[in-house]
């Protein structure tokens, strides 16, 4: 009985994260089908010449031709400009790019709004926070997907590239934490989130994509002490149980007390975890300080080897410099579709199927003791 609580425990508890297995692409997952347009696929900072390019990409494995479902959704780059961050600490230099030293008081200084019309032309724009808004250049469109990811080759993605004047930034401005988010336009429900690379779209960190920046690190502590219970209970009630949910992914690790933005800085070299440039190779990355899921899967997913370590396209040397997008097919079907999901994703339902698995437990123990018993 000891052991099947237990497995019931680590049931739940998975069930409760699933929402993010599997850049930005996996999460969130229990997006309903006809939504995926506000699903944020990648996050981009870097350098070009005397500008800085800002590029958020949306709506993952597109592949069929518009119009699409963009008119419901808000899209936001946030960028604080005053936070202090230190880079002396080199394990959080190589892992996010610098130590940010107040993540509470991380608020947007800078904030680019996009809203899109269903054929993928811009709505509305605005650059809040930047000086000289008419030197700005913006190209909004469709391109190739520009993760290095088998699954995500040969897809494409509807980007929203900004160029910036330096000059349009404080003088002598020198850190940037950035992050971007997509919303309802109905009632400002925030639904996706991305700053560094590879973090919402783990299994642990899924509750990050609807809160702000500055909640994170306490959201983290307070799923850290949840889950260190749960664990302490697998170690005594059903060893093996424990070191199974060590390795997936479930647990808040000693590092991950840190709010998901991006950190940028030029006074160093460009490139992930220093902001993130299209050339980079995130899955190889990150899985070099610890998170691996997508460096596996990069290898599950596909038959070459070595895997692939550039984009499936070439990038162009000009803004907006994604690739071109491939030839439009029809876009296939979700395999669950809109109303399965959004059915399934209702916490009501959730808490629901939970309390049915433990009752089916607890009946499965209950009719093999009287089994026993005859």
């Amino acid at each position: 009985m000891k052991q099947l609580l237990a497995l019931f425990v680590l049931l739940a508890a998975a069930f409760a994260s699933c929402s993010s297995r599997a850049s930005d692409h996996a999460d969130p997952m229990l997006l309903p089908e006809d939504e995926q347009e506000a699903n944020l696929t990648g996050l981009f900072f870097f350098p070009e010449g005397d500008r800085m390019i800002a590029i958020l990409d949306v709506r993952r494995s597109l592949i069929g031709p518009p119009p699409y479902n963009f008119e419901p959704f808000e899209f936001n780059i946030q960028m604080d400009l005053h936070s202090p961050v230190t880079f002396g600490d080199l394990e959080d230099l190589a892992r996010y790019g610098g130590t940010i030293a107040a993540p509470e008081t991380i608020s947007p200084d800078v904030t680019l709004k996009f809203r899109l019309n269903n054929d993928v032309t811009v709505k509305e724009q605005s650059f809040k926070g930047l000086k000289d808004p008419e030197n700005i250049r913006v190209y909004v469109g469709i391109r190739d997907d520009p993760f290095i990811f088998p699954k995500f080759f040969k897809v494409n993605v509807v980007t929203m590239a900004i160029s910036i004047p330096k000059s349009s930034f404080p003088d002598n401005q020198q850190n940037w934490l950035l992050w971007a988010t997509s919303h309802r336009v109905a009632n400002g429900e925030q639904i996706d989130h991305v700053g560094r690379s590879n973090r919402t779209q783990l299994g642990r960190f899924e509750f990050l994509n609807t809160i702000p920046p500055s909640q994170h690190v306490a959201a983290i502590k307070e799923r850290a002490e949840t889950r260190a219970k749960i664990q302490d209970f697998l170690k005594d009630a059903a060893p093996p149980l424990a070191n199974l949910n060590q390795l997936s992914g479930f647990l808040i690790r000693h590092y991950d007390y840190v709010p998901d933005v991006m950190v940028y800085t030029n006074q160093r070299p460009a490139g992930f975890p220093n902001g993130r440039r299209l050339q980079d190779d995130v899955a190889l990355l990150t899985c070099q300080q610890g998170d691996c899921p997508l460096q596996e899967n990069s290898f599950i997913d596909s038959d070459q080897w070595p895997r692939a370590t550039v984009n499936d396209k070439p990038l162009l040397a000009e803004f907006p410099y994604l690739a071109e997008p491939w030839p439009y097919k029809p876009q296939a079907p979700g395999p669950w579709g809109p109303y399965v999901v959004r059915y399934l994703s209702h916490p009501a339902v959730i808490a629901g199927l939970i309390v049915a698995l433990l009752a089916l437990i607890v009946g499965i123990v209950v009719l093999r003791r009287r089994r026993r018993a005859v």
